[in-house]
Parts: structure tokens; sequence; C-alpha cells
């Protein structure tokens, strides 16, 4: 399949670099549900699934979102980061803060005539009340997979930016997008994107421009939002991604630092002790452990 995004001045403009712990939570919680993960990741696959057999994840509704056979997210779960490298609460409160007629479309969008997991009824049905429920789910899987990595998984991302804002002072927007991967290219005001994900053709750019995302966890593929009420964000292969786990992942179960932030971060926080006290709660028959056959294979 072949793409083609035509920017204009305005979008170039527009267009910028951004680092988002959410993506690669995500991204991360794709990779567990994958029975084949790509080679580059596959140690801290073998990790998570050492940590998850022995103290699992309980994810119902975020589980059946992103773990699918379906060729791309509800696009609401990513909404675009606010500036190049906010913090994982900050990108939280912006995903709670999803008015509730976008969450909807989205659904509409993925799912169309189903069948619907019970978790995207739920959302659609009580938006604001499921957002919370799940950005609960998705701190736990932050707190648990990610955090105890970030720190080498951040300054390769880092450094991505670096060297793709230099290819883009040097030489354009042509030298820019003909490096971000093998399946883009950019020609005559238009991005031509290759052997895409599957599924519907049409991309409705969002407002200003686009995000450029590096990622750790999405190689060796890359992935562009098909609509959003946000702006259009386009993950791809971090530069020098296979020397994040060169380094051995002999970290104790539930080790994690503590998350730290500014005042969104903070008011994020006090929201969300209760929502995982009712995402953790026993009983009510839809509780699904996250465990992954073939742990360490």
């Amino acid at each position: 399949m072949l793409l083609v995004l035509e920017l204009d001045v305005a979008d170039l403009a527009g267009t910028r670099f951004a680092i988002s712990p959410l993506s690669e939570t995500l991204r991360a919680v794709q990779l567990l549900g994958n029975p084949s993960p790509p080679s580059l990741n596959q140690p801290w696959v073998r990790w998570a699934r050492t940590q998850l057999s022995r103290r699992p994840l309980r994810l119902p509704r975020l589980w059946p979102l992103v773990v699918t056979d379906l060729p791309y997210l509800p696009e609401f779960l990513l909404p675009a980061p606010a500036g190049q490298a906010p913090g994982f609460d900050q990108e939280l409160a912006r995903l709670c803060a999803t008015p509730g007629e976008p969450v909807r479309a989205s659904l509409r969008r993925v799912f169309g005539e189903g069948p619907w997991p019970e978790s995207a009824t739920d959302l659609f049905e009580r938006p604001r009340e499921s957002l919370g429920e799940l950005a609960a789910e998705l701190a736990d899987c932050h707190d648990r997979l990610i955090a105890p990595h970030w720190e080498r998984i951040r300054p390769v991302l880092d450094a991505d930016i670096a060297y793709h804002a230099g290819l883009l002072a040097g030489g354009g927007a042509r030298a820019l997008f003909s490096d971000l991967h093998p399946g883009l290219r950019w020609s005559a005001g238009q991005l031509f994107l290759s052997d895409a994900e599957t599924g519907s053709d049409e991309i409705t750019l969002g407002p200003d421009g686009m995000v450029l995302m590096p990622s750790v966890f999405i190689w060796p593929e890359w992935s562009v939002k098909r609509a959003t009420s946000t702006q259009t964000t386009l993950l791809y292969p971090a530069r020098g991604a296979a020397t994040v786990w060169e380094t051995g992942l002999d970290l104790p179960v539930g080790a994690a630092p503590r998350r730290a932030g500014g005042p969104a971060a903070q008011r994020a926080d006090r929201a969300l002790p209760g929502l995982r006290a009712r995402a953790r709660a026993p009983g009510g028959g839809r509780g699904r452990l996250v465990t992954v056959e073939g742990a360490g294979s």
C-alpha cells in the first residue's frame, strides 16, 4: 500500500519532534501480545514476561483496545504530546481531557460494525469515567514496564531527535523525511509512505502540522494516525534503538523509580489512586490477569 500526504507550508511550519512515554507504554503493551515480537526488543519482552509471571497486571480495559488483529489503535489513546518532552502524568491528563465525541468517533472508525470489546462499549457510553479508568491501567503499565528502563530509553530518543534536527537544518524536509524510515520519502511537497499498516488508505491531517516521534518499541515499523482531534503523529524507529538492551535487564520484580512532575502531574496523581483501586478491584467478571504465554521463550 502507498499513502500520500500533502503537506503545505503551514503544515511544515507546525511540524515538530516530541518524545512520548505514553506512546512507548502503549507500544510495549502491544509487544506483550505479539506471539513473535521483533528481535530487537526480545530482551525486554523476556524480562517483562518474567515480571508478569510473578506479579500479573490486570488490564481489563486497555488490553482489548490495543492487543487486537486490527491495523491501528483508537487514536484518542495517544493525543499529540504538548511540547517536546512532556512527563507521563502530563500525557495522562491530556488523555483524560479528551472530549466524548472524538472518543466515540475514534471507536466507530476502529471497531466499525464489530464485534466491540466490552471496554470499547464502556468508553462509548461513558467516556469521561472510562478514560480515567484507562489512565489508571496505563499508569500501572508505565510504572511496571517502562519506568525501570526510562533512563536507558530516553537518551536514545533524545539523540535521535538531535540527529534528525541536524538533517532538517542541513537538507530540509527532503533530507529529514527520507531518513526516518526506508518506507518514507519526500518529493515535491508530498510525503510518500509505503509498506504501511493494512486498513484504511485515507489520512485526515490534524491541525498545525505533524508531530514526529522516535520510538524504541515500534521498531522496525512506523505508524501514522489516520485521523485525530489533536495533531497528526508519526511514530518511527529511533536510531540506535538496538543499543537500549545491550546491557543486562537484571532488575528486581516491581522495580520502578517514583514518577515526579509539576502541577499537572500532581493533579493526575491525586485523581489516580481511587481509579487504580477500582481498576484492580476483584469481582465483577470483567478482570483478566495479563500474563503472557511462552514467557522467557
